[in-house]
């Protein structure tokens, strides 16, 4: 039976809600707050801002621009482009790259929004009242140590990832992200609103914009430069794939600024939402990994309120994570729909069982097959250093580099309605700067 037509977005809004969508995640609520924290806040604050622009920004356009010229998944977008431009097959290993990229990178985020679904229900229950550092801690560490729990949550994601991405780009992505981004705002705005409240929020704004010039350092520029990377899902396949539904008429350079501009607000807001509690708390802002999970549960069971506002809190993590990960796993079930004679339901519940057997992998990495190593790492960290360090930045690379080098140049500039100043602007960044600054990243990850 002959396929479907390639879908399309039905409005440029929902293109932008469900790309802002995969890129606002963990990455800019737990991943980004952490890391302003431990590089002293303002000084990074200001060097990620600046890399979004002369690095997200033009990998983004180039990823949209690549998928909605191959109107496929990119695997082949990647394939049919080098031929029309006769370039050598070989740059469909981009699109292998990342395909791939997203559904490991999925298998691990997976666990993780597990954790956010087992913290929502704590919530709800009050686990949290009452803790000190010690049970809270205990809590955490407990979640990690049992297999069970933490294979039912990572089931129970999973299973709502399936549940949205099965239903289509209208029905499924749309839909979920046309409710799911709306009340992210809302609920990122109710607690922004209520650290104001805390007496802390001038330090907080302190903190995260006011700049001590003297914590500037090589690591710092190089975790910014990183974050603005991995925030805006480049290098994973999710773009071109999101590229490929995408029409003729969507201006690619205002709608990324759009994107990014709401991916940086959040974040922001993120920031703005969670220092206040923390030092309203007495907390440290360079807790880690652990802010999220530890700090916050301390300080949401040990306030006024703290219940409902850890329940907002947990909500909105959980929401950020399925716009993500739905995001994550289109890229495979757009493969498997296109190159196989499966229809759009069977193919994403075999991408997805796929994608939650390697998570089992990976949550067993904490307990049962703790002793398990790859390369000197457990399977969880090894997963996450082979997307982040290797699949990411190379794929990333590519397609830039593809984009500007080797697709023609006119037709490029044409496409994307540049002209005068806008062409020199365009060529500098995003065949200079945009390819130099994921090299850098690239090399000093494996230093």
């Amino acid at each position: 039976m002959a396929k479907l037509a390639h879908a399309q977005w039905s409005s440029r809004m929902t293109f932008v809600l469900a790309a802002a969508g995969s890129a606002v995640g963990l990455g800019n609520i737990w991943r980004f707050s952490y890391m302003v924290g431990e590089n002293g806040g303002a000084a990074f604050v200001l060097v990620y801002l600046a890399c979004v622009a002369l690095v997200g920004l033009p990998i983004l356009v180039a990823e949209w621009l690549i998928g909605r010229r191959g109107q496929k998944n990119p695997i082949d977008t990647m394939a049919d482009q080098a031929r029309q431009n006769g370039k050598p097959k070989a740059w469909l290993g981009i699109g292998i790259s990342g395909v791939l990229a997203a559904f490991l990178i999925l298998s691990f985020y997976s666990v993780i929004g597990g954790w956010s679904l087992n913290y929502t229900l704590s919530s709800i229950i009050g686990t949290f009242s009452g803790g000190d550092s010690d049970s809270i801690g205990e809590l955490f560490n407990g979640m990690l140590a049992s297999p069970g729990t933490l294979l039912l949550w990572h089931t129970a994601f999973m299973a709502l990832v399936v549940v949205i991405v099965a239903r289509g780009v209208t029905r499924g992505l749309e839909s979920a992200v046309r409710s799911m981004m709306p009340a992210l705002v809302i609920l990122m705005l109710i607690l922004a609103g209520y650290g104001m409240t805390t007496g802390h929020f001038g330090e907080a704004v302190a903190f995260m914009f006011r700049p001590e010039w003297g914590a500037l350092s090589g690591s710092v520029v190089l975790a910014a430069m990183g974050q603005a990377f991995f925030t805006l899902s480049l290098g994973m396949g999710i773009m071109m794939a999101y590229g490929s539904y995408l029409g003729k008429d969507v201006n690619l350079i205002s709608t990324a600024r759009t994107v990014i501009i709401l991916d940086t607000v959040i974040a922001l807001l993120a920031g703005l939402a969670i220092f206040p509690i923390v030092f309203a708390n007495g907390l440290s802002p360079g807790e880690g990994p652990g802010l999220i999970f530890v700090t916050l549960p301390l300080a949401f069971g040990n306030m006024a309120g703290g219940t409902i506002l850890g329940l907002i809190f947990f909500l909105l993590l959980t929401f950020a994570a399925l716009t993500s990960a739905i995001s994550l796993l289109e890229p495979t079930v757009e493969m498997l729909e296109e190159r196989t004679p499966l229809n759009r339901v069977t193919a994403t519940l075999i991408g997805g069982v796929a994608v939650w057997l390697l998570g089992v992998a990976a949550l067993l990495s904490f307990n049962v097959w703790s002793e398990v190593s790859l390369l000197g790492l457990n399977i969880f960290d090894f997963l996450d250093t082979l997307t982040a360090k290797f699949l990411l930045p190379l794929t990333g690379l590519g397609s830039i580099v593809f984009a500007t080098w080797c697709l023609n140049r006119k037709s490029v500039e044409q496409e994307l309605g540049l002209s005068g100043a806008g062409v020199t602007a365009w060529n500098v960044v995003a065949c200079f700067i945009a390819p130099i600054g994921v090299v850098v990243v690239f090399v000093t990850g494996l230093i």
